[in-house]
């Protein structure tokens, strides 16, 4: 009887090793070669059809101006987000701000979010979840894996485990893919005009900061100023200046002379018309 108890643990095993690698390999197929992809919409794809149990998945995104869903499998999962973005509650909301999971069996009955799961439940028709903090490597952006089930106590302990997985490495491979493309628009953008590299090269140079910083500072100047990026490499090639401030103000960023204070960068905000400088 033990022979027999390990062989269908062992089995129950593999099975959930297989189940995950299956998953990951669902999630690179779907990523690898196509740029258009959003690898969030990748890693909501992979959860619900690797899920049996889920009606449904998103990711939500922390951001300065509050939470966002990034990516849904359908619309009634956007709608399913949008309550606890409306409520200010929800597993979501919790599993990003206390970074950590949650697994409400049934939403009518859990008493940590009464306002949303009888909505949810009575709106919607979703009965449990599963929601996760992602751990994404911008500094400005906090994601959270959401799970959406149709049954009370749904999911099982496996699907919890790869669900966390998903969260937890969907996560990187989602900055790797956004990164690699963001690294691939640089070195583009670099090969096709060669004003951009030498004006990246110049701010390097008198600002000592690095390639994707410089290409970074060329950026938010051509957003403020709403002037294309190589007429604002240009102005740098020729002037050794980059004004990264909002339009109205004047802002440049200038190497230092040999006579000047060391420091690399003299930055100054004059308003039009004034000599005044800010406190």
């Amino acid at each position: 009887m033990t022979d027999v108890t390990s062989s269908e643990r062992i089995s129950t095993e593999i099975g959930d090793l297989r189940m995950i690698a299956e998953a990951f390999a669902d999630l690179g197929a779907r990523l690898s070669g196509h740029d258009m992809v959003d690898p969030f919409e990748a890693v909501t794809s992979v959860a619900r059809d690797q899920l049996p149990a889920a009606a449904g998945a998103s990711v939500t995104l922390l951001r300065e101006k509050g939470f966002t869903t990034a990516a849904a499998t359908d619309e009634r999962i956007r709608r399913a987000d949008a309550i606890q973005y409306e409520l200010g509650s929800g597993p979501c909301l919790d599993a990003i701000v206390s970074q950590t999971m949650y697994r409400p069996r049934d939403l009518r009955t859990d008493e940590r979010w009464p306002d949303y799961g009888r909505r949810v439940a009575e709106e919607l028709g979703l009965d449990s979840m599963l929601s996760y903090r992602m751990l994404l490597p911008a500094d400005d952006t906090v994601a959270g894996l959401n799970l959406y089930a149709e049954e009370p106590d749904a999911f099982t302990d496996r699907d919890a485990l790869i669900g966390l997985l998903l969260a937890t490495h969907g996560a990187q491979v989602a900055s790797s893919v956004i990164y690699g493309r963001h690294v691939h628009h640089l070195k583009r953008a670099l090969q096709t005009n060669r004003g951009i590299g030498v004006a990246i090269g110049v701010l390097m140079a008198s600002h000592k900061v690095t390639e994707q910083q410089a290409f970074d500072l060329l950026r938010i100047a051509s957003q403020n100023s709403n002037r294309k990026l190589v007429d604002i490499a240009a102005d740098v090639v020729e002037t050794g200046r980059l004004d990264v401030s909002p339009d109205g103000y004047s802002h440049p960023c200038r190497s230092t002379s040999s006579g000047e204070a060391s420091g690399g960068t003299t930055m100054t905000r004059d308003r039009p018309g004034t000599s005044e400088s800010p406190p």
